[in-house]
């Protein structure tokens, strides 16, 4: 799994005009895009929820888990892109839909175990994300 992970001051995400998700403006929080690719597990996912968690990004090099800060999961095929060749992306790395759904759902469930208050997007609906970068603070995690 492929992670991009943003510290936020805010963010939202949108499907059809109405607001989905949302980490509330002034809050401090993480805004995490996730993708998925074929040989991921659910272990995979439970490992990647852990890292999230824990990370110490936020204010005073605390964690999610320290503040109790929200996270906002979005799905996004995209994280693997393959881009070397030309100028048209190939998306054979990234997970079908049928694969990929359940285990973005493991990772959010795994997070919700750990303690955090997380809200999503819609998986394979057309979304808008909002967001303002805190510091800007964005790391890429790999599992």
């Amino acid at each position: 799994m492929r992670a991009v992970v943003q510290r936020v001051t805010s963010a939202s995400v949108s499907v059809g005009g109405e607001v989905v998700g949302a980490i509330e403006p002034d809050g401090q929080g993480l805004l995490v895009l996730v993708g998925v690719t074929h040989d991921d597990s659910p272990d995979s996912a439970a490992k990647l929820a852990h890292k999230v968690w824990g990370l110490r990004i936020l204010a005073d090099e605390r964690s999610a888990s320290d503040a109790g800060a929200p996270i906002l999961v979005v799905s996004q095929f995209t994280l693997y892109a393959d881009t070397a060749k030309g100028r048209r992306p190939s998306w054979g790395a990234a997970a079908p839909g049928p694969v990929s759904e359940p285990l973005v759902d493991e990772f959010v469930a795994a997070l919700r175990e750990l303690g955090a208050p997380v809200e999503t997007g819609v998986f394979g609906a057309d979304m808008q994300v909002s967001l303002v970068n805190d510091g800007p603070v964005t790391l890429i995690l790999e599992t």
